[in-house]
């Protein structure tokens, strides 16, 4: 049955992966734009030992595990740079074994398998997951909001209106980038199918060269893909950023790009040191948003993107943390969006209440 379900995961989840675009960078676009791709640190931990709390000389010793957590080269890892150096340097609140890839599939599997306990994934696929694992993966915390903006070398576009009639290049066609799109213009009185043309490129890095190409371009890029074409392109300039919109149209919601997951199993078994190590994440995001300069030579250290890209596109990457009820309120408002663009990007059921972790 175990097999079965890891075959039907790996299988289904070529419709949610493409959200790489979001949060994280193509393999082939890293090369050709941004992060010099580290050497994915294999995993050499034996089997993550059970939480234990000693007692020397009377002192409680703090609760600590060896953990196996796995980010992506993008927006989503970057809030957790801090906890890497502080890991690196042996004063994290637990022993991590941080793994960076470029690819969401690789994650997935790791996580079905049990050869991850902790991830940072795109929203939407950490509710695939949720239902075709029954409830084997589990939501913690949001670690990024929306990375989304329609830039342009012109002055065309004031408002989503003004996209009436344009021709917009994006990537992410059936997955979440074209799902958000055409709900902006959908509630704004467009119709993306009449009243738009998009067109649909396979990489971001697709779209910066069509940019660079056609001076009366507009795009939809996620960060730090806008940074690197407004570095190609000095004319180019952010018209809308894409969260704001959504926005006005959902006050209570808004675009959740990334968030922190672990395996149920796992967590039921080491819920201190998983808590731990959530305690640690909120000053982290802080850390990245507050020392720009410092967490971008981190973020190229660790593999993510370079630090010259990272300078600029952290102020725009809107990192965060975000755990407990407001996390179950903005993930459940998201989902329930791109359930109604298409149920099979959210694993065809919008997730039960114990998809969400609320640490006591």
């Amino acid at each position: 049955m175990k097999r079965h379900i890891i075959r039907t995961i790996v299988s289904t989840l070529t419709l949610t992966v493409f959200t790489c675009t979001l949060a994280g960078c193509s393999s082939k676009a890293r090369q050709d734009e941004s992060a010099s791709s580290a050497a994915v640190t294999e995993s050499t931990a034996q089997e993550t030992q059970t939480d234990v709390t000693e007692s020397i000389a009377g002192e409680t010793q703090p609760v600590t595990a060896d953990i196996n957590i796995a980010v992506m080269t993008g927006p989503t890892a970057i809030g957790l740079v801090k906890v890497m150096k502080d890991n690196e340097d042996g004063v994290a609140a637990n022993n991590y074994n941080f793994q960076v890839f470029g690819e969401a599939t690789e994650i997935s599997t790791g996580l079905v398998k049990g050869e991850l306990d902790i991830a940072c994934v795109p929203c939407n696929l950490a509710s695939v997951l949720y239902n075709k694992t029954e409830g084997g993966i589990i939501a913690a915390g949001i670690n990024t909001l929306g990375v989304l903006y329609i830039v342009e070398a012109g002055n065309s576009i004031q408002a989503v209106s003004d996209l009436a009639g344009k021709t917009i290049y994006t990537t992410g066609q059936g997955t979440t980038p074209e799902y958000t799109l055409r709900y902006i213009l959908s509630g704004n009185g467009i119709d993306p199918d009449s009243d738009v043309d998009i067109e649909f490129k396979s990489e971001a890095a697709e779209v910066v060269a069509a940019l660079s190409e056609n001076p009366e371009a507009i795009a939809m890029l996620p960060q730090p893909y806008v940074t690197i074409a407004m570095n190609n392109n000095e004319q180019l300039h952010i018209a809308l950023d894409i969260t704001g919109e959504w926005e006005k149209l959902d006050s209570t919601g808004t675009v959740v790009t990334g968030v922190v997951v672990a395996r149920k199993e796992w967590v039921d078994a080491h819920t201190d040191a998983f808590n731990a190590f959530l305690d640690e994440y909120p000053a982290s995001a802080a850390y990245t948003n507050d020392n720009i300069a410092d967490a971008a030579s981190l973020i190229e250290k660790f593999g993510i993107f370079k630090a010259a890209v990272a300078k600029k596109a952290i102020p725009y990457c809107n990192v965060t943390f975000i755990s407990g009820i407001e996390m179950k309120a903005k993930i459940e408002s998201y989902l329930t969006v791109l359930y109604g663009q298409n149920p099979a990007s959210v694993g065809g059921k919008l997730p039960a209440d114990d998809f969400y972790y609320i640490s006591q």
